[in-house]
């Protein structure tokens, strides 16, 4: 029992005096060193998304004036992709090739996006003995001047540039150093999305028609589960269905084949032919492939020159390699 109080003693004064059974003493937290905190658990990476746009069969010097040549008009066209990879499907120089030709004709018209740009080499690179001016121009880009063949990651996709000039790499059959490579390759990066870029299409429509030697590639690639492949070397642009390396319709594992030789060279027609499974075809139009590369798809698009309107798109989902391959 609590002493009384005395009678001079204040509210405040019975305050102070009597015990607080619920009060607990201040607690100071221990701050531990951040060395021991765990760490913040990282957002998810953003998917990998991205472009390619380009075509082949590029830049003639003869008779055209620069500014107006039709390098000059889909140079333009890439100008709407500043954030785009570039790809070249041969014959970026569709003359002799000389360096000449490279700085008076390309330099000024696609050589603009030089830093962007990945090359595959034509056969009017190879006018020049070993393509030398065209190893010269692109530098680095264009991977060992011996081979001419290189890989290389963009966003979610591993793509592949091939050289089709088969005689001067030491052929293009199975067993031959180029195919070693792109299997070799393939293992090493097993991406459930690529692609490969060459000069001289498989299927054709056009001038050249069909080029045999690159079937081995193409049943490389094909059993490796690739979905498209990028050629030049024809003047049209030409769409093919999912092939297989048999040229039998494949919707489930085949590769699409795009013929892209709209770059700005001279055009030419098929006069009217058409080989078997051909989608799409464009004929005396200059313009570019479009491609968006998402993780798992893609999307392309063929941009005409301007004042044209002939056009081709569409979508389609990336594929697991075949069975038992």
């Amino acid at each position: 029992m609590p002493p009384p109080l005395p009678p001079t003693a204040t509210s405040a004064q019975v305050t102070a005096t009597l015990p607080r059974p619920s009060e607990t003493p201040a607690i100071t937290p221990t701050r531990l060193p951040s060395s021991t905190l765990p760490p913040p658990t990282p957002n998810p990476p953003a998917p990998a998304e991205a472009e390619l746009v380009g075509a082949g069969d590029i830049a003639v010097c003869a008779g055209n004036d620069t500014a107006t040549s039709g390098a000059a008009i889909t140079a333009g066209l890439l100008a709407g992709f500043p954030q785009a990879a570039i790809f070249t499907a041969g014959d970026s120089s569709n003359e002799q090739a000389t360096f000449a030709q490279y700085q008076d004709c390309f330099s000024p018209t696609w050589g603009a996006y030089k830093a962007r740009i990945h090359p595959a080499a034509g056969n009017h690179d190879y006018v020049q003995p070993n393509a030398a001016s065209y190893f010269q121009y692109f530098g680095a880009a264009a991977g060992d001047p011996a081979k001419g063949y290189y890989s290389f990651e963009l966003g979610a996709w591993h793509i592949l540039v091939i050289n089709s000039n088969c005689k001067d790499i030491g052929g293009c059959e199975a067993g031959s150093p180029q195919y070693d490579w792109v299997k070799q390759d393939l293992a090493a990066h097993p991406a459930l999305c690529s692609l490969a870029i060459w000069h001289a299409p498989m299927f054709s429509s056009g001038l050249h028609g069909n080029d045999l030697e690159m079937l081995a590639t193409w049943k490389a690639l094909y059993n490796a589960g690739a979905e498209l492949v990028l050629s030049g070397h024809d003047h049209e642009y030409e769409r093919f269905a999912q092939l297989n390396p048999l040229d039998n319709l494949d919707e489930a594992y085949g590769m699409r084949q795009f013929v892209v030789g709209t770059g700005g060279a001279p055009l030419r027609t098929t006069q009217g032919y058409r080989t078997s499974h051909s989608q799409a075809l464009i004929e005396n139009v200059h313009g570019v492939l479009d491609l968006k590369l998402h993780p798992g798809n893609y999307d392309w698009q063929f941009i005409s020159e301007s004042g044209k309107s002939e056009t081709d798109s569409g979508s389609a989902v990336c594929h697991d390699p075949p069975p038992g391959s």
